[in-house]
């Protein structure tokens, strides 16, 4: 087995929204924000190389709403999903499976595109299957109105309607069980119903893509939960159970949306559990 990092774009977000109750006096220590309130985040995926899959963690924004749509997010810097994907040695027809975490359109916009002629949308990754679960699929095309603006129709429809969606059968609470794709899944309701959060064995370690389960380092302490969570009480929960687990048993957290640390590790303190190490990239493949 070999990981790859893969960089699809930096965005922007609302500090506030990303903090929920928490004063910005305390959240913009680690997570400074510009004039606008906003702080940077990442929208980073993890490519699994295994054998005869090659298999996808999320796919991004994408690049098929309108400009107005992503002004909305202060889109920078110069990292695509085709050309990380391209960078790592691969094309787009090579993937043959996308684990979804969920639906918000952060995390699975890139998973469809435009078609040459912008007369219909197709799936970015044709040869691949595309993975979910049903709990969250059917939360996700019959949207809540707190939600509805992260579920969106072009990003769900597509794949429904080609026939290659999958979903995993039976979702375990278990954080040991296997989803059938060489790795295992926690389910965490908090963010949002049934979302996925993968942990792979690998070169000895156990590495966790953390998702909206923890967003950045900065989220470390319990109650510093996005004001995007549908049920914030239920998200501290599952973070406590989850960050107890990592620190004692040292696991690689693979942070998805935080701008300045791509790996880390965590430590019990006498405030709770906080961050031990932030690791460089490169260590990815040298554990």
């Amino acid at each position: 087995m070999k990981l790859h990092i893969i960089e699809t774009g930096y965005f922007k977000l609302d500090g506030g929204a990303m903090f929920g109750v928490v004063p910005k006096t305390l959240w913009s220590r680690t997570n400074p924000a510009d004039s606008l309130n906003r702080i940077d985040l990442a929208a980073r995926s993890l490519l699994i190389e295994d054998g005869n899959r090659l298999i996808l963690i999320d796919a991004g924004m994408g690049n098929k709403q309108e400009d107005r749509f992503f002004r909305h997010f202060g889109l920078y810097g110069n990292d695509s999903l085709d050309e990380s994907i391209k960078k790592a040695g691969f094309a787009r027809t090579d993937i043959t499976d996308v684990f979804l975490t969920h639906l918000h359109f952060d995390h699975c916009g890139g998973a469809v595109r435009w078609n040459e002629n912008k007369t219909a949308y197709e799936l970015s990754f044709p040869n691949a299957r595309y993975w979910s679960n049903k709990q969250h699929w059917e939360w996700a095309v019959n949207p809540n109105e707190r939600e509805s603006a992260s579920f969106l129709s072009e990003n769900l429809m597509p794949i429904q309607e080609s026939g290659r969606l999958c979903f995993i059968e039976t979702p375990k609470t278990s954080f040991d069980s296997d989803c059938g794709l060489g790795f295992g899944v926690l389910f965490v309701n908090g963010h949002t119903e049934k979302q996925m959060i993968p942990h792979i064995s690998y070169r000895g370690k156990t590495l966790v893509f953390m998702a909206d389960l923890l967003p950045t380092a900065g989220h470390l302490p319990l109650p510093y939960i996005m004001g995007y969570d549908v049920r914030p009480l239920q998200t501290l929960e599952e973070k406590k159970r989850f960050l107890s687990r990592a620190a004692e048993e040292n696991f690689v957290l693979f942070m998805q949306h935080d701008a300045n640390n791509t790996l880390i590790t965590v430590q019990h303190t006498d405030r709770g559990v906080r961050l031990h190490e932030s690791l460089a990239t490169e260590t990815l493949n040298a554990f």
